[in-house]
């Protein structure tokens, strides 16, 4: 229970890999703030989880794109549970397709949730975070090595990546440490058809020969949560099972 009596906000939370770090969180200790959008039995369902396992959880919509909404996510969740300790940016959405097909509206979402939507919790992040808090952004192994056809999620992704290395300078003298975490390819509903219909092709490149699972990228979060990763900042932590 490394979390005890933490407040935790967990971004975009209801299914896959926030769900797995919301329930984690919540099996450490952490009291937790499980954001959703549209899906609310999904939330309320991880909810029940963390409550069935003894922990503290509440269900809050906020769409992550809007300042109002993510205003109110912070607003709602120091009401349950006090000044958060913890926020996990994990809200966010992948574009694939050729760059020369993109529709420009999917460009002006990615920017809107992906880069402003991260940006707005951080601010608020950098504003109420109680001091010796954790900010962690879930970003994508495809940064460092980008595949064909994700040129606009990879660099949205790559901006989540600068901002988190300015703002871990900003609040290291508060003792905030901030960072990234990268995943490689991770088997949730959320993976588009097309992307999982390669998956062989994907473990072939993976030296532990598989395909990612939430709660791998979920336990790596909880050691940067943890006061175990107290001298860890500013930095963009690879998950991806070796991937080249």
């Amino acid at each position: 229970m490394s979390l005890q009596g933490k407040t935790a906000i967990v971004t975009a939370a209801s299914r896959g890999i926030g769900r797995a770090i919301a329930v984690r969180l919540g099996a450490d200790g952490a009291r937790v703030a499980v954001n959703y959008r549209e899906n609310e039995a999904a939330a309320k369902e991880v909810v029940d989880v963390i409550i069935a396992a003894g922990g503290e959880a509440v269900a809050i919509q906020a769409d992550m794109s809007s300042a109002a909404d993510v205003a109110k996510l912070f607003t709602e969740a120091d009401r349950h549970f006090g000044p958060p300790d913890i926020l996990v940016n994990n809200a966010g959405m992948t574009v694939i397709g050729p760059t020369a097909e993109i529709d420009e509206s999917l460009v002006d979402e990615a920017i809107a949730l992906n880069i402003k939507g991260t940006f707005l919790a951080m601010r608020h992040a950098a504003r109420t975070v109680r001091d010796g808090g954790r900010v962690i952004n879930i970003s994508t192994g495809y940064v460092r090595a980008p595949n064909p056809y994700v040129g606009v999620y990879v660099g949205t992704k790559a901006a989540v990546d600068q901002m988190g290395k300015s703002l871990a300078k900003e609040l290291g003298p508060r003792g905030i440490t901030v960072n990234s975490v990268a995943p490689g390819l991770t088997e949730t509903d959320g993976v588009a058809p097309e992307v999982m219909a390669r998956a062989e092709t994907y473990i072939g490149m993976t030296a532990l020969g598989r395909l990612g699972r939430p709660d791998d990228i979920a336990d790596v979060v909880a050691f940067l949560a943890s006061d175990d990763a107290r001298w860890v900042t500013g930095q963009v932590v690879s998950v991806t099972g070796g991937l080249a």
